[in-house]
């Protein structure tokens, strides 16, 4: 999957749910797909060198659980 648009604030959706799914579940999906799509920027940012996929990941994860829990 190859993220379009950069992670901002104004790009985060808003999420329906229905059926057997909780909103848990859903939230839990959504931060993680921001911090794949946020990891693969910073790996971008970077021209893709090998051996910081962990840093990146954890930076990623730092950012989105920011806009999350501000």
């Amino acid at each position: 999957m190859e993220p379009t648009k950069p992670l901002t604030k104004n790009t985060r959706k808003k999420v329906t749910v229905t059926g057997n799914e909780s909103n848990g579940e859903h939230m839990q999906e959504n931060r993680n797909s921001r911090i794949a799509i946020a990891a693969y920027y910073k790996a971008q940012e970077r021209g893709f060198q090998p051996g910081h996929e962990l840093d990146d990941w954890l930076a990623a994860e730092v950012e989105v659980n920011n806009e999350y829990y501000q």
